[in-house]
């Protein structure tokens, strides 16, 4: 999982692709979109609403896959001039986290739509530092459709 030259969206551009507003936005830069697969990137900063003593926690990689996804249908979104849809976590399967990222490490994770039904899609999502695995899941998330 390497990162692009060229970024889709910064951390000052990154709220255009999100329904989350700060303190709670876990992802940082937006780094791709093709296809059904979402790759984005996350500095672990101290004032990080998931960091405890100098790690980040096992709900912060949760959301931060989660909000990879956000980042992916609120691009797709934004090219059908529709607004981010908001959406929320129905269930996470399969989750193993191999390790706490911390303070300065940059997580890149990418996140692939396995199944999309009526609202609910089906994602994969993994993070790793270095291309070292740090945490994947399976989750299942809703998403708020745009009123016609």
């Amino acid at each position: 999982m390497a990162s692009p030259e060229k970024i889709i969206a910064n951390e000052a551009e990154i709220n255009d692709y999100l329904p989350q507003r700060p303190p709670m936005v876990m992802v940082g830069n937006l780094l791709s979109v093709e296809g059904t697969r979402t790759l984005t990137s996350l500095l672990i900063r101290e004032d990080n609403l998931f960091c405890e003593n100098g790690k980040f926690i096992e709900a912060g990689l949760i959301e931060n896959i989660a909000q990879t996804a956000a980042a992916g249908a609120g691009y797709r979104s934004l090219l059908k001039n529709e607004p981010p849809p908001p959406g929320f976590i129905g269930g996470v399967k399969n989750l193993v986290i191999h390790s706490l990222p911390v303070v300065g490490d940059l997580l890149i994770t990418e996140v692939s739509v396995e199944n999309e039904v009526f609202d609910a899609t089906v994602i994969a999502g993994r993070t790793s530092i270095n291309g070292k695995p740090v945490a994947e899941c399976e989750m299942k998330i809703f998403l708020s459709k745009p009123n016609t």
